[in-house]
């Protein structure tokens, strides 16, 4: 998941909340160290992290919870509410026809994200097209149109010729008929005056709707000075922050960006072409704090998935045999890595404890699950408490794999159920919670 320690770390915080008897000042300023320790691991500025806090304490000591929340409520929801406020608003970037131009520094993922961007937006049913105007690193154009090439959307670029404001108003012309029209620019080792004015003379002949400055997360709180720099000579309209999967300074990027005028429009969560997500600081903070983004899992469902592939009120039921499982296991994997699926359901770890093995499901395994299962009765495949030991010897054999690779989908199958199962009867009651913030 995106910062994966920040999450489990303000996850802990609010455990304590959870499972606290009653709301006094000593639980609230456990809770409050812990979520200042975990911001400020994840390189927040100390600054922000300090009035942040302040707000948390002096809201939840002070504040009368609304009608119908309970006090543990009311402090999670504060919580919620002021590190959304940190990072500021998101860039509306829509799913309209537009021209969007990408520019940064050398090595900060652009053209990655330009190729991603583009696969962002031919999922959503627009027709997308890239012009590669980066005449400055080597293998820029042939890494681009490789990109492209293998998801199926229009490259245009002129290859060894220097003259990058040329291209891109050949290029734009050349693809004037497509929804979606993507500029990918030069970046530099620093903010040379030779990039600015490029950049700028570009920015003249493309006009773009959107001007999106694509960042590092490695860059830390340093990110607001790139901001600053960009936005003052063609007026950003959003940030793209990559990488964030990687970095434990990603919160310095997300919270500096929210400091300038900028906003924050994609974040870059993994290598494929699908790991670009749409930023959102609700759904984002959602996942954080274990509760889950389920728009986005909809969402993403809706895109990759067909109706046959899963039956989403059986997963979100707890209750499935091992059937429905596999089937279940291979609509999630097209959807993505495990983890990143299972962390937009509402589960977390607030009181629901999600085995590690869940996430560690290959292709490779997946393979040999089915071989085991297709050696299964119908009345093991519908009821896995009905395979005893000898029953594992006969699988095992007839499979040709080992008496402890049976055991251990068993085990894969009862951890999974048993996750989903805390999912829906959750003591705290995740749900009513994500309804009460507005999720």
């Amino acid at each position: 998941m995106v910062l994966d320690k920040l999450g489990d770390s303000l996850q802990g915080a609010l455990r304590k909340l959870v499972g606290a008897g009653r709301i006094d000042e000593k639980i609230v300023d456990e809770a409050v160290r812990d979520i200042q320790r975990a911001l400020l691991q994840a390189d927040v500025n100390v600054k922000l992290v300090m009035t942040l806090s302040q707000k948390i304490k002096q809201r939840s000591l002070k504040e009368e919870p609304p009608k119908g929340m309970t006090a543990r409520e009311h402090v999670v929801r504060i919580v919620y509410q002021e590190l959304i406020g940190i990072l500021g608003k998101s860039a509306d970037v829509k799913l309209t026809p537009q021209t969007i131009m990408l520019v940064g520094l050398q090595g900060s993922g652009k053209t990655t994200t330009a190729a991603k961007l583009a696969r962002y937006f031919q999922r959503k049913g627009l027709r997308t097209a890239v012009v590669c105007a980066d005449t400055f690193r080597l293998g820029a154009y042939d890494q681009l149109k490789t990109l492209c090439d293998r998801m199926g959307i229009l490259f245009y670029g002129e290859k060894d010729i220097k003259d990058a404001v040329g291209i891109t108003r050949r290029g734009l012309k050349a693809i004037e008929k497509y929804d979606v029209k993507i500029v990918d620019t030069a970046g530099r080792h620093a903010l040379e005056k030779d990039l600015i004015k490029e950049m700028e003379d570009i920015h003249i002949v493309a006009k773009p709707d959107h001007k999106l400055l694509v960042i590092d997360a490695a860059m830390g709180q340093l990110a607001s000075e790139q901001a600053r720099t960009f936005n003052a000579s063609i007026g950003i309209t959003g940030v793209v922050i990559t990488k964030l999967d990687g970095t434990a300074k990603g919160g310095g990027a997300l919270s500096a960006v929210s400091e300038t005028s900028s906003a924050i429009a994609f974040i870059g969560v993994g290598e494929t072409s699908d790991d670009l997500e749409k930023f959102e600081a609700d759904r984002f903070i959602s996942r954080l704090l274990g509760m889950g983004d389920l728009k986005s899992l909809l969402e993403k469902a809706e895109e990759i998935l067909k109706p046959e592939d899963i039956d989403m009120s059986g997963m979100l039921s707890g209750k499935f045999t091992l059937k429905d499982m596999y089937k279940q296991l291979e609509a999630v994997n097209k959807m993505g890595p495990i983890k990143q699926v299972m962390q937009m359901l509402p589960m977390g770890k607030l009181g629901i404890n999600v085995s590690d093995d869940i996430y560690h499901v290959t292709q490779e395994k997946m393979k040999k699950y089915k071989i085991m299962m297709d050696s299964m009765t119908d009345k093991e495949l519908d009821d896995p408490k009905n395979i005893n030991s000898p029953r594992i010897i006969r699988i095992a054999r007839g499979s040709g794999t080992k008496y402890e690779e049976v055991r251990e989908l068993l085990k894969y199958h009862k951890n999974m159920q048993k996750a989903l199962k805390g999912m829906m009867g959750n003591k705290f009651n995740l749900q009513r919670m994500m309804k009460k913030l507005g999720m």
